[in-house]
């Protein structure tokens, strides 16, 4: 059975389930639990005999029941009915105590599948695959798979944990990461960016022992504060061959904003999460419900912000080694934002290597009306010039069409930019823009010439949109409808925004 076959097999359950009120992403979350339990039970026995060690079940206050049986795949499969749902749950609640990746892909844990006898069926669906037979490809692939299924799911909101995979290929194909060189993501979602970059690795060197053990176990150091996305990502991972059953998490829970945990990355790859503002709801002195701006107060940041991205911007510049670099996807205010915006963009340019700027079409992430943009930057030594020389920037927005559906963006329609890119020697880039040719879509800016503009302004652009001029290359009728529906959400949160610093500015 090929990957697409189990793919369709385990989400056809997840429509029954639904309609028992199992939503994709609470189905998705039991199927991790199991399959992680399953592949757990299989590495027990030949021939990989590993003794893994699982916990005997514990009551409410975590004290393990003397004879209880063992939290494993073996006895979870054995039963039937209310003894199975009442095993179920206790199961979950006893591994949800225990240290390491096991803790943390239980952490929270409930059965969310109330009828025991579909409980069977998912139970059944599992158990009659050997997964540990299957090749990382193909595992990861059933996994990623269902990822994807959920993310299309636009009511669950998974879709805000989902970059779309051709754009982190795109720029893990730019970055080129190393063997042996650590790898950092500080809101890793389900963990595609490190997917990436391992299939990279792999690929492109000839790895020996101590670079395979490097990879698999020291490589990726990221954070996911929402613990189903992160016990997501853990599994992804781990069906792609990386980390152990019984290893240390190499995630962390807690914001990654909050402080500098002084680890440092020769590469930063991120999405930071969309929206505009960090926030905490609090009640106040009348017991009405109000939301209080965040602005995260840390001396190693050029500017003390309520902007999450600008705030992760900065993070980020702080995680990179001396050599370090960054490709990081960020919205279009971070590019022309004024006040902490504006510094943030004078110091980034003065203290790294911002080399690279790649304008993103609307149309491609699940969340609806945002134009974002990629920023790759290296991280250099203190100096008392600016690094940044010039800013190539490829315009892959205007007169461009992507949908979700019908019209997704491809690794094939970003290849152009790669190679435009020029990662094997970036001082040996050449313009497609020239005034003869203003069609071209990547040429370069001065620093001089940004510092120039006003509020140090890079959301640059300079082709003509061919939809105000010609009437006759209109887009199909589906698309144009995508791209209003699109350019009314981000005009919305832009105004949304402004209100906001109005606010602000008031208080």
């Amino acid at each position: 059975m090929n990957d697409s076959t189990i793919v369709s097999k385990i989400w056809n359950l997840a429509h029954v389930l639904r309609d028992d009120g199992v939503g994709y992403g609470d189905y998705l979350e039991q199927i991790t639990y199991l399959l992680f339990l399953k592949m757990a039970d299989e590495f027990n026995k030949p021939p990989y005999n590993k003794a893994l060690k699982f916990p005997q079940i514990k009551d409410v206050e975590g004290k393990q029941i003397e004879d209880g049986e063992i939290c494993n795949w073996e006895n979870l499969a054995s039963k039937t009915g209310a003894e199975l749902e009442s095993f179920y749950i206790q199961l979950l609640r006893s591994l949800s105590t225990e240290k390491g990746m096991l803790g943390q892909i239980f952490t929270k844990s409930q059965n969310k599948i109330q009828d025991p006898s579909k409980l069977l069926r998912v139970i059944n669906l599992i158990n009659n695959e050997q997964w540990t037979m299957m090749g990382a490809d193909v595992k990861g692939k059933v996994y990623e798979g269902l990822l994807e299924k959920n993310a299309e799911d636009t009511k669950s909101g998974a879709g805000q944990y989902f970059t779309p995979r051709a754009l982190i290929k795109t720029m893990v194909a730019c970055v080129q990461p190393k063997p042996m060189k650590k790898i950092a993501d500080p809101a890793c979602g389900t963990g595609g960016f490190f997917l990436a970059a391992y299939d990279y690795i792999i690929e492109n060197n000839s790895l020996d022992r101590e670079e395979k053990e490097f990879l698999k176990n020291s490589t990726f150091h990221g954070n996911e504060i929402v613990a189903n996305t992160r016990r997501m990502c853990l599994m992804n991972m781990y069906l792609h061959n990386i980390g152990e059953i019984d290893g240390e998490s190499f995630l962390s829970p807690n914001d990654a904003l909050i402080s500098d945990d002084n680890a440092r990355y020769d590469y930063v790859l991120a999405n930071p999460p969309f929206g505009k503002k960090s926030s905490m709801t609090i009640t106040n002195e009348a017991g009405e419900i109000e939301k209080e701006n965040l602005s995260y107060n840390r001396q190693d940041f050029w500017e003390t912000t309520s902007n999450k991205q600008l705030n992760f911007l900065q993070h980020i510049k702080t995680q990179l080694k001396i050599t370090g670099e960054a490709a990081v996807v960020l919205p279009d205010n971070v590019l022309f934002e004024g006040g902490a915006g504006e510094e943030v963009r004078k110091q980034l340019m003065q203290t790294t290597e911002l080399h690279t700027i790649l304008r993103l079409p609307t149309g491609v992430f699940y969340a609806q009306g945002v134009k974002a943009n990629v920023l790759f930057f290296d991280n250099k030594p203190a100096s008392k010039t600016a690094h940044t020389k010039k800013v190539w920037i490829y315009d892959y927005r205007t007169n461009i069409h992507h949908t979700l559906k019908k019209t997704p963006m491809t690794t094939a329609d970003l290849a152009e930019f790669v190679k435009c890119y020029n990662p094997q020697n970036r001082n040996k880039r050449k313009p497609s823009w020239t005034e003869k040719k203003p069609e071209g879509r990547w040429r370069e800016f001065s620093y001089e010439e940004i510092l120039a503009r006003d509020k140090t302004n890079l959301d640059i652009f300079w082709l003509k949109d061919k939809s105000l001029t010609d009437l006759d290359n209109l887009p199909d009728p589906d698309v144009l409808a995508g791209e209003i529906i699109e350019n009314l959400e981000s005009g919305l949160n832009s105004f949304k925004e402004i209100i906001v610093t109005l606010n602000e500015v008031e208080n």
